[in-house]
């Protein structure tokens, strides 16, 4: 699977107000380890921004203006996007700035260049409802130091939201499919799992070792022993034992 973690920085909050893109920066994931390929792109806006992004970001209008416009680099993107799951924080902000910048680029939406776009924040809602959930307070719940991000930028935003993807998708939540097709389900009833089927036989089968069994035989013995009898896991073997025995067939054999 090639999942890419995206993030921008903008010269504001509004493209309708001629806000711009003014960094972007993809990482790539395969397979659930980050890869050694990213993109990272510095943009000319043409335009100052706002002071208070100005403030998030640090880029200046004179450093930008060394830098390619939009869409002079678009290509990069497209390629590095294409057909790949894009997981970005709050999504609907990066995607709406990017649909701006494709359509002065006279290219289609990003959504139809990608495979799907995830949203991070959504899910990490769905997790954690009622806390704080964006990327500082991530980094800080699972454990991923952020000390060096003094100011916001894209491509160590795309790092620190990869390892904090990695960390919040580690356990699988559901064998029947992601939170977004769960939520629907869940708001159409029970019956709508009616038609839901799992296949197990992608399942690894793993069988206990030789040196599992004694081992776990070794550990029953000492639990007998500090009983003072048999314990009770062997009383459920020994009661096993015997429903078996009894329901075996007399013609067996």
């Amino acid at each position: 699977m090639r999942q890419i973690v995206l993030d921008t920085e903008t010269t504001g909050l509004e493209p309708e107000q001629g806000h711009r893109v003014v960094e972007l920066a993809c990482i790539e994931i395969i397979n659930r380890r980050v890869s050694k390929q990213h993109l990272h792109l510095y943009l000319n806006p043409d335009r100052d921004s706002d002071p208070e992004a100005l403030n998030v970001h640090g880029l200046t209008t004179e450093f930008l203006s060394a830098h390619p416009r939009f869409p002079e680099v678009a290509g990069q993107l497209v390629e590095f996007v294409q057909d790949a799951e894009v997981i970005i924080h709050n999504a609907a902000f990066d995607v709406k700035f990017l649909n701006a910048e494709l359509k002065r680029a006279g290219l289609p939406v990003f959504t139809d260049l990608c495979g799907k776009v995830t949203d991070s924040l959504a899910v990490a809602r769905e997790m954690f409802p009622g806390k704080r959930n964006n990327l500082d307070a991530l980094c800080e719940r699972f454990g991923i130091s952020n000390a060096h991000r003094t100011l916001h930028g894209a491509l160590l935003d795309s790092e620190l939201l990869g390892e904090v993807w990695l960390a919040m998708t580690r356990g699988q939540n559901s064998l029947l499919g992601d939170p977004s097709d769960r939520n629907r389900r869940r708001g159409q009833g029970a019956d709508s799992f009616a038609g839901t089927r799992f296949d197990a036989s992608g399942l690894p089968v793993i069988t206990v070792s030789d040196a599992d069994q004694q081992a776990h035989e070794a550990y029953l013995d000492g639990l007998d022993k500090a009983s003072g009898g048999r314990s009770l896991w062997r009383e459920l073997e020994a009661g096993e034992t015997a429903d078996a025995a009894s329901t075996e067939s007399p013609l067996a054999g």
